[in-house]
């Protein structure tokens, strides 16, 4: 289940567009950083939500009201993830296929891959992200 320090702002974030759900959100920071506030990638991506600098400097914000913008601060990293996700929506909207699908890729490959192959692009590591979250969000289900 969703650990309790996340509970809330998993649900406050659910519905910031149609494509994102409680058990979305909950199945995309397990398979981003396995519910570790504090991860890094070795690519340098940070955070529960796994965020690249850029990207986090575009969404991040300070919603928990604590003083600071932080990858790490489970409210700040959830409502961004559900603002990016909810933008990479946007982005790749007219794109045939799974709309959900379409949108974790953009989040994982970026939304210009989707683009460019008109879907889920054919890297291994992204069809298994889209596969990885659409099976956990089972579990995250009420």
């Amino acid at each position: 289940s969703v650990p309790e320090w996340a509970a809330s702002w998993i649900a406050k974030a659910a519905g910031t567009c149609q494509e994102v759900s409680g058990p979305l959100l909950a199945a995309q920071i397990d398979a981003e950083s396995g519910w570790n506030r504090h991860a890094v990638s070795p690519v340098g991506a940070r955070g529960l939500s796994q965020f690249m600098p850029g990207t986090w400097a575009a969404y991040g914000r300070d919603d928990d009201g604590n003083g600071r913008v932080d990858p790490s601060d489970v409210g700040d990293a959830v409502m961004a993830q559900a603002r990016y996700d909810c933008e990479v929506a946007r982005v790749v909207r007219g794109v045939p296929g799974d709309k959900v699908a379409n949108m974790l890729a953009g989040y994982n490959a970026g939304p210009g891959a989707v683009l460019l192959h008109g879907g889920v692009p054919p890297y291994g590591e992204t069809r298994g992200y889209v596969a990885k979250i659409r099976a956990g969000m089972n579990k995250y289900a009420r």
